[in-house]
């Protein structure tokens, strides 16, 4: 492995930064290597789906999906563990883990593309990115291909007018729960980074670099932002907490986002899919969210599934989980 790993992403993608950082975290030899014009070739010779990052072994075969990337690589860098070793807590860092790809993408996504100034910014760097040494005019019209497809993509993660309240609101009452829970400690499960953190890291770090997203978490989370900058480059400070030590602080994060709002939704495209219906409905909280399925996250679903099958004693995690409103459903 003396010539590393090469990750074919991009800084606007979260979950490039998150296997990025994964990476850093780890110290595995690698090159971040941006994905435009110049990388086509490797990426086209090493690629089965077109999505990003993609990560080129020193073998020469390619891996996709940030989850799964990640997984492969921890069995192969076991240490330092990712996953705490209390099974509750290990278990609740996996469902935090698909929260954040999943329910997180919609904060990032919506709020990218949902104001003038935000799809300004965003379109302008993705033409940068892609075309680094275009002219100012051939710059402007890139952009604005760019915003006018990203604009039109946004029902893909459920941003419509009417659930635009229903997202925003989520995002600020996320930022208050996560400046609660960071008060005491650096990382979501104590003193180091978990496979939560990095799941739910990679969409608030796009967040941050945002216009609208980053002033709010600058102007009011400040341990929020700490945390964003201290995953830039994660390490060790200490040891895994507890469930019980994390637990205070970390169940309204459960009960309010990840029980009220994600695991419902989660069930109910599910289901829209099973059934192959265009459109479903469902009620989080107070609110009815109303989008087309998404069909990739089935998979990352059962994969949670697998995860949950895997942990032998579900006594004391069940129990925890029902609390949580996450348990229904858990079991394929």
């Amino acid at each position: 492995m003396a010539e590393g790993y090469r990750i074919i992403g991009a800084e606007m993608s979260p979950y490039s930064v998150k296997v990025r950082s994964y990476f850093r975290y780890k110290t595995i030899p690698h090159q971040w290597i941006l994905r435009n014009a110049e990388s086509q070739a490797e990426y086209e010779k090493h690629a089965k789906i077109p999505v990003i990052p993609l990560v080129v072994t020193p073998e020469g075969s390619g891996i996709q999906d940030s989850t799964p990337i990640i997984d492969h690589m921890e069995k192969l860098f076991p240490e330092p563990s990712i996953h705490p070793d209390d099974p509750v807590a290990r278990f609740m860092s996996v469902l935090i883990e698909e929260f954040g790809d999943e329910w997180g993408n919609k904060w990032m996504f919506h709020y990218r593309w949902a104001r003038e100034v935000d799809q300004r910014a965003s379109a302008g760097r993705i033409a940068r990115m892609r075309a680094p040494k275009a002219g100012e005019a051939e710059h402007d019209a890139f952009a604005g291909q760019v915003r006018a497809r990203m604009t039109g993509r946004v029902w893909f993660v459920g941003s419509s007018e009417a659930t635009a309240p229903q997202i925003e609101n989520g995002f600020r009452e996320m930022l208050d729960l996560l400046e609660a829970h960071l008060a005491t400690r650096p990382y979501l499960f104590g003193g180091r980074p978990a496979y939560g953190d990095f799941g739910l890291w990679g969409q608030l770090y796009e967040l941050w670099k945002d216009p609208t997203t980053g002033a709010l978490i600058e102007g009011g989370s400040p341990r929020v932002l700490d945390w964003i900058q201290r995953m830039l480059w994660p390490k060790a400070e200490g040891a895994f907490e507890s469930w019980a030590r994390v637990a205070p602080t970390l169940m309204p994060i459960l009960t309010k986002q990840v029980g009220r709002l994600f695991w419902p939704w989660t069930l109910a495209n599910e289901k829209a899919l099973a059934e192959g219906a265009e459109e479903f409905s469902v009620q989080l909280g107070n609110d009815v969210w109303t989008q087309k399925p998404q069909k990739y996250h089935a998979r990352s679903l059962a994969m949670v599934r697998a995860k949950y099958a895997a942990v032998t004693d579900k006594k004391d995690l069940d129990m925890i989980l029902a609390a949580a409103g996450c348990l229904a459903g858990m079991r394929a």
